[in-house]
């Protein structure tokens, strides 16, 4: 029998497809005059942004670009890079942001495997654009974007068919754009690290990037029209949706071509900038800034950070200059933050150490995520909040991805048991805050015990002289495995592996102490994340080296 509530019709009065396009076209109607993007010394009205990304829509169309194709950009985060967030779904299409540190081979195999049909290109990377785009097999449209920030830019040679300031004025401003006809569409595609094989291609549709918008809005309590420095990659997850967030809030974008630590602290206190966010590196680089140059700011500033859990260290550093930390919790197939550690009434009445240490954990589902929870993989039931029994982490909602690009096998093992598996392994708290332990091939086993590298790191994050620290699995013939230190040093700031392992006797348990410690400068992400694969590689030399 059919219910009259299921007769109610669903019609165009009351059922928009979702998609954060709207989100721009709103701000350049309520504030058509006010500062959307600035960038140096330029500055875009959000009406001119509205009309410019219009313009370049319109061009993408006149180029042949259809529904589903991919027009890929190789940007630092400059307003170019922010208007194809919203230009290239306008024309239908999917937007793929290559990560700029990527060596030319790794980007060829993006831009052959998502079939890139145009690809924009600052003048910093042309040469990386013209070695990558000869590996591949299609024809690209190339488009140069030059930028008067940057110090080069009247040397570095052209390798596009035209410049995309003189490219948008051929398009029309008043280009008549169409939501998608199903918010399932796919409205952007980022590339996993390929750090045990080739990248994997993460899809986002309309509706995810839609809600991840509002929901960010939502987590950090954002204020109206706030002001927005892009500290993160806007290659990285979309930019953690921030694209979109500020133009749901009608805020400011200050561009920022790659973090420099005094150039961000100028730019907090010249704009009162509101928000920012990063990996912990970016806290780490403000909190290390030779103190007569480092600004203690009188007004209200956030940071999101994710990532790794911020040390305690970097949470209590930041406080000392004025910074509130928000911890997230995400991965690239899930737009970015999809959880986070939500404050509770009591919080900031605790001392600093005690704050930290609570902030320092992956916590709840993001407000407009459906589920985050700690599972065992094997049961697929939740573990008990007691802090100690390992489980899964998984996700579960609208902010997760369509799936991984022409690769149904991973996308199937993923979504297994009908939830997101993320491979961080965790517990979950007695007030049900998620703790992640390691990831799971981060796991130090020794001898039959389990050892947290993460734990280890902790403490190592609480010397005096570390401003880095990395902890990964070193063979070792008696223990199997055994904890290995590689630490960066403060600026101006001496130690020695020996003193290191004595200060970590007197908070560790002894197996846990580090067997070798190494002072060297770790290798990272383009996004700030230590890159332990290649550190887990150096320690089995050591270990070669020292047992043959």
């Amino acid at each position: 029998m059919v219910s009259a509530y299921d007769e109610l019709p669903r019609t165009p009065a009351n059922f928009v497809a979702l998609s954060p396009l709207r989100y721009l076209e709103r701000a350049a109607y309520i504030y058509p005059n006010q500062a959307a993007m600035v960038h140096g010394a330029r500055t875009i009205t959000w009406r001119e942004k509205y009309l410019r990304c219009r313009q370049f829509a319109h061009q993408l169309q006149n180029l042949g670009i259809q529904k589903n194709d991919t027009v890929s950009v190789l940007l630092p985060n400059i307003p170019a890079m922010i208007e194809a967030h919203f230009a290239v779904p306008m024309a239908g299409a999917v937007l793929n942001t290559l990560n700029t540190r990527l060596d030319a081979k790794t980007i060829a195999f993006m831009l052959e495997h998502a079939e890139t049909k145009v690809l924009l290109v600052d003048p910093e990377f042309a040469a990386l654009a013209q070695e990558a785009i000869a590996l591949v097999s299609q024809e690209i449209y190339v488009i140069d974007v030059a930028d008067a920030e940057y110090e080069e830019n009247d040397t570095t040679p052209r390798i596009g068919q035209v410049e995309y300031e003189d490219w948008l004025k051929g398009g029309d401003a008043n280009f008549e754009w169409h939501l998608p006809s199903d918010e399932w569409d796919a409205i952007s595609l980022n590339y996993t690290s390929g750090t045990t094989g080739n990248p994997k291609g993460v899809v986002y549709h309309h509706r995810g990037a839609y809600i991840n918008a509002a929901s960010n809005i939502i987590a950090g309590g954002m204020t109206p029209r706030c002001t927005y420095l892009w500290t993160l990659p806007l290659f990285h997850c979309n930019g953690w949706c921030f694209a979109w967030t500020i133009a749901a809030n009608g805020g400011t974008n200050i561009c920022l071509r790659k973090v420099d630590p005094i150039l961000v602290y100028k730019l907090i206190d010249q704009y009162k900038v509101d928000y920012f966010c990063g990996a912990p590196i970016v806290l780490s680089m403000l909190i290390n800034t030779p103190k007569d140059q480092q600004i203690k700011f009188d007004h209200r500033v956030e940071v999101m950070v994710a990532g790794a859990a911020p040390p305690a260290a970097i949470i209590e550093g930041m406080h000392h200059i004025g910074i509130q930390v928000n911890h997230v919790y995400g991965l690239t197939e899930t737009y970015g933050p999809s959880g986070m550690c939500a404050a509770q009434a009591g919080w900031s009445d605790l001392s600093i150490q005690e704050q930290a240490q609570l902030h320092s954990r992956q916590g709840v589902p993001y407000p407009l995520q459906d589920s985050m929870r700690v599972l065992d993989p094997d049961t697929m039931q939740p573990v008990p909040n007691d802090g100690q029994t390992m489980g899964e982490i998984m996700f579960r909602g609208n902010i997760v991805m369509k799936g991984y690009l022409k690769n149904a096998q991973a996308t199937e093992e993923a979504f297994k048991g009908g939830w997101f598996h993320t491979g961080d392994l965790a517990v979950c708290q007695p007030d049900g805050y998620a703790k992640i332990m390691d990831r799971s091939k981060d796991i130090i086993i020794s001898g039959g015990e389990n050892i947290s590298s993460l734990e280890v790191e902790e403490i190592l994050y609480t010397h005096p002289s570390i401003m880095t620290a990395a902890v990964v699995a070193k063979p070792d013939p008696r223990w199997q495995e055994v904890p290995c230190a590689f630490i960066e040093l403060k600026q101006g700031a001496t130690t020695t592996p020996e003193e290191v392992i004595e200060f970590c006797k007197q908070h560790l348990a002894r197996y846990k102490v580090p067997k070798d410690v190494v002072i060297a400068e770790i290798p990272k992400t383009s996004t700030g994340k230590l890159q332990k694969f290649v550190l887990r590689e150096w320690a089995k030399e050591r270990s070669i080296g020292e047992f043959g």
